[in-house]
């Protein structure tokens, strides 16, 4: 596997390849909504890339290496040696079928070689929890499976995925690794301290919060944020995600945070499910913590892949939105972090996101997370 770095801006266009671009078989790329929904970009690749599966996604900030920007539009040109792919995507006509969008994704992916899926998909107009939910039924526990929900900043108006097309809304994209020779470790980790009264879940549906403690969402949330901050939602309340676990499973927690606000019902959507009876607690950031808790996920990563300290590797970073907005100037510290871990010799490439897929860094189970770090790292070995 050979992994070359290529950059867009306005001023130079894309960095060259030279001859080498004839063997690239998947091209990654993450970009601002307003660079990538016009199309031009996409049809510049295909261009450099013809015979290459090109997959990627609109973003709240691109991560390369120790930097995140939005002014560039950041890209990985992989070659693989011995590793079958497959890109499929999936049209989202209601977000109520999220499951059985899924499902339908995993469908197209399941083989009895699949190693790996990694999944991009439209960031406002999907149940994450239930997309991802479904993914898993089919190919099962065993696959790894990671990913993240395209991101618009802080703006929320529309995300774009692109799989061998034009990025645009309301697209799912799944991309299948075949074979004995791919490793693919993840880890993630969140950093949030919790605090204020438990209450629990006492009316919801699906991914859209109604009641606290019988008391509505959204009511709760504005006496948190003040009217001021009120304003704002719902990128205001994303400083403040909720943590909900079932008591009677300690590995049950997630984090969830708003995509958007319903001011007449007085409720409030997340990005993945709020179960009905489960217990939900409010959350705040600490810098410190959430960059350390950016170099646990790269440490997960890292230490779960089978392979030799030799393979080159390539890593993608999916953070949340949130903790951007959260940490500002000092978002650098959770890259930094988790290049830190991962070492100089890995590629880090990825996005901020409005959910990061990943396994359960306790249970297992591959969840939709909210205000987490979530690291995917490739080799191929020989």
């Amino acid at each position: 596997m050979r992994i070359r770095k290529i950059v867009w801006n306005t001023q130079t266009g894309w960095s060259a390849l030279g001859d080498s671009a004839g063997d690239v078989s998947l091209v990654l790329y993450f970009g601002t909504r307003e660079a990538l929904d016009c199309g031009a970009r996409y049809e510049e690749l295909r261009g450099l890339f013809p015979g290459a599966h090109i997959m990627g996604c609109s973003t709240g900030g691109q991560i390369h290496n120790n930097d995140v920007n939005d002014d560039e539009i950041i890209a990985a040109a992989v070659s693989f040696g011995a590793t079958r792919l497959q890109l499929c995507r999936q049209d989202i006509d209601d977000p109520k079928k999220s499951r059985d969008y899924g499902e339908a994704l995993g469908r197209a992916l399941q083989a009895d070689d699949l190693a790996g899926v990694f999944v991009l998909s439209d960031g406002l107009n999907v149940n994450g929890s239930e997309l991802v939910a479904g993914v898993s039924k089919v190919i099962g526990a065993n696959v790894p499976l990671t990913g993240g929900l395209a991101g618009d900043g802080a703006s929320f108006k529309e995300t774009l995925v692109g799989a061998d097309c034009a990025p645009r809304a309301r697209t799912i994209a799944g991309l299948g690794l075949y074979g004995s020779a791919i490793r693919v470790g993840h880890g993630s980790a969140g950093g949030w301290d919790l605090f204020g009264p438990r209450r629990q879940v006492t009316r919801s549906a699906g991914n859209v919060l109604f009641e606290l403690d019988g008391e509505p969402a959204l009511d709760l949330y504005e006496r948190y944020l003040g009217p001021d901050e009120s304003k704002g939602l719902p990128s205001s309340a994303l400083l403040f995600p909720i943590q909900v676990y079932d008591l009677q499973k300690p590995d049950s927690a997630v984090v969830r945070t708003v995509l958007a606000i319903d001011r007449e019902a007085r409720s409030m959507t997340f990005a993945g499910d709020i179960p009905q009876g489960w217990t939900a607690q409010l959350m705040r950031g600490n810098m410190d913590r959430l960059a350390a808790g950016a170099a646990d996920a790269a440490r997960q990563a890292r230490s779960g892949l089978d392979g030799n300290d030799n393979d080159q590797r390539f890593s993608i970073l999916v953070s949340c939105i949130g903790r951007r907005l959260l940490m500002g100037q000092r978002t650098v510290e959770e890259v930094e972090a988790a290049g830190a871990e991962l070492g100089p010799e890995t590629l880090r490439l990825g996005f901020y996101s409005y959910g990061e897929i990943s396994p359960h860094a306790r249970s297992g189970q591959c969840e939709l997370h909210n205000q987490t770090m979530t690291v995917t790292t490739l080799a191929e070995v020989a």
